[in-house]
């Protein structure tokens, strides 16, 4: 036989061998292919479904009794409806107010135990940061604002603790903050004087969440 035929024979083995070769190589590309696309989406319908939950969980701290809470959406936080009016360079709570916002900290209280209930069906991990936040006049002219806004919203807390409502710690933090005659201010002119309130804000503090 010529050396020529045992080339071409040679030369097409070598292009089947090839072919076989390319033929393999597209396979594991196309499935490689075919696996990225499906772990992408697998993730992109874990992050909805996370999404989906982190959106239940901030719906879920706006549940404070419209009797004793108004929402203010501008603001993203709560505030008492009813105004808390202290002496001129004080944090001590006026009897008339006591047995009312008794009854914010029950209901406060109340809405936390029910988040833990909550939490117990739910397949994530949260807890709860519960903020006091005293607020101050600028009216007044007194010079320690910041030091008085903190102790009226402490004054609040230690009220609460005098009357056996408690959070749990379980699933709660309480911090208590004073914001002086800065941040968001509502109110302004002859109804700055108004400004000298508490706030409230429950912050989820959200950990593990399963897919």
């Amino acid at each position: 036989m010529k050396k020529s035929s045992f080339f071409w024979i040679s030369f097409s083995d070598l292009m089947v061998s090839l072919f076989f070769v390319m033929l393999v190589l597209f396979a594991v590309a196309l499935g490689y292919s075919e696996n990225e696309r499906r772990k992408a989406e697998a993730a992109r319908q874990a992050t909805e479904k996370q999404l989906k939950k982190i959106k239940e969980i901030q719906e879920s701290t706006k549940q404070l009794p419209e009797e004793y809470f108004s929402y203010q959406p501008q603001y993203k936080r709560f505030k008492l409806k009813k105004q808390i009016q202290f002496d001129r360079g004080k944090f001590v709570i006026q009897p008339q107010y006591k047995s009312y916002l008794i009854e914010v900290g029950k209901s406060v209280q109340k809405l936390i135990e029910r988040l833990k209930i909550d939490q117990r069906n739910s397949d994530f991990e949260i807890k709860y940061l519960v903020v006091i936040e005293g607020m101050a006049s600028s009216n007044d002219d007194y010079s320690l604002n910041f030091q008085l806004s903190y102790n009226r919203a402490l004054s609040l807390y230690q009220l609460w603790k005098n009357e056996l409502i408690f959070f749990d710690p379980e699933i709660c933090e309480i911090q208590i903050a004073g914001s002086g005659t800065e941040g968001l201010r509502e109110y302004s002119g002859a109804d700055e004087y108004k400004n000298q309130q508490f706030l409230i804000h429950i912050v989820p503090k959200i950990g593990r969440i399963a897919e």
